[in-house]
């Protein structure tokens, strides 16, 4: 009986400590490494990527934030850099997020592309600021949709920051 009680008492404190962290006015930094091995698209084998991103809470639980990246896709295929905007909404209770993204991508054989990009992903709080957040995440490529629109699984961090 106490093992219960004593783990119901840490669920709920572990999720009022997340959903602090969620309110309007809070800044965000997070950063991001995409493939590993994990993604797939019709024209790359292995793909490895970096991504930052900045952002604001406008609203309890309303994330908007910029991001920056560079990827790797393997094969003899150039090197792309990405910028885009994009918005998270979470869950409250769980720490579970969904996100909405359009992001430009350019390589330098005259590849240009913008991707509009939805996820779902979970923010696990390692301190009251620090979280992992993994996120399974699809990017749709108006230029080709077979070669260059991608499903992976990105592990990011963040660090949450407030008026505390």
């Amino acid at each position: 009986m106490k093992k219960k009680i004593l783990t119901l008492a840490i669920a709920l404190l572990a999720t009022l400590t997340a959903s602090a962290q969620f309110e309007e006015g809070k800044n965000y930094i997070g950063a991001s490494l995409s493939g590993l091995n994990l993604s797939y698209n019709g024209s790359q084998e292995t793909q490895f990527g970096v991504n930052a991103m900045a952002g604001r809470f406008l609203a309890d639980n309303l994330l908007v934030y910029g991001q920056a990246g560079f990827d790797h896709p393997g094969k003899e295929l150039d090197n792309s850099f990405n910028a885009g905007v994009g918005g998270r909404y979470y869950i409250t209770q769980n720490g579970i997020f969904l996100g909405a993204n359009v992001k430009y991508v350019h390589a330098n054989s005259s590849y240009n592309d913008f991707m509009p990009g939805i996820e779902v992903g979970y923010a696990f709080f390692l301190s009251r600021t620090i979280t992992i957040e993994p996120a399974v995440y699809y990017q749709q490529s108006f230029k080709k949709h077979s070669d260059y629109s991608t499903i992976g699984l990105r592990i990011g961090f963040g660090i949450y920051l407030g008026n505390d």
